[in-house]
């Protein structure tokens, strides 16, 4: 799918440089890469505190019985 962005010359050329990447194509894919995983880790960090364990569990048990 081909789309155009007007995305400053020298922020790109700045991370094309930084990343060593080849293409401006390779830089501002692996930008949203990069910007992708970020905001799925900051989901599973929005999980902490929420989660209830029970206090009884044992995690040694559960490796032997596989």
């Amino acid at each position: 799918m081909a789309t155009n962005l007007a995305i400053d010359d020298t922020l790109i050329e700045s991370a094309r440089r930084l990343g060593h990447h080849r293409t401006k194509r390779e830089a501002v894919t692996q930008a949203l890469n990069d910007y992708i995983q970020r905001l799925k880790q900051q989901e599973i960090i929005g999980e902490f505190g929420k989660i209830e364990f029970q206090p009884d569990y044992d995690y040694k048990k559960q490796r032997n019985a596989a």
